[in-house]
């Protein structure tokens, strides 16, 4: 069974939003505290999205995100020539490290804000 039109185009603006970080309702407050404390209403529209958790989903998407990236620098230095593996740990760890970090709360934003247009909240398991 489809969904409503408009349910449908309500999620990729949504997501876009929360790939600012940004209430997928809204688009102007903000959608985490601190790097990944979610807030549990919007400052800006008093919309309640405490109650839509990304959960172990969001460090799936990560780890499969920078694994993909990681595969093609390792490929990428392989067939270059780098055959130091210092050069490869003095590389491939902090790409890997401020890799995840910097595309955590983008993600995190993103699955909030598709939860969010679909309404799939945490409340519906309880």
């Amino acid at each position: 069974m489809q969904e409503p039109v408009s349910n449908q185009k309500r999620v990729w603006p949504a997501m876009k939003r929360g790939l600012k970080c940004k209430c997928p309702n809204c688009g102007k407050g903000w959608l985490f505290h601190h790097y990944l404390e979610q807030v549990d209403v919007c400052a800006n529209c008093n919309e309640p999205i405490g109650e839509f958790k990304a959960g172990l989903f969001t460090s799936l998407v990560v780890i499969t995100l920078i694994v993909h990236v990681v595969a093609v620098l390792m490929l990428d230095m392989e067939l270059r020539g780098a055959n130091d593996p210092m050069f490869y740990l003095y590389i491939l760890v902090p790409v890997t490290l401020f890799g995840s970090l910097a595309v955590m709360p983008p993600i995190k934003g993103a699955i909030i804000g598709m939860m969010w247009a679909k309404g799939w909240s945490d409340e519906q398991d309880r």
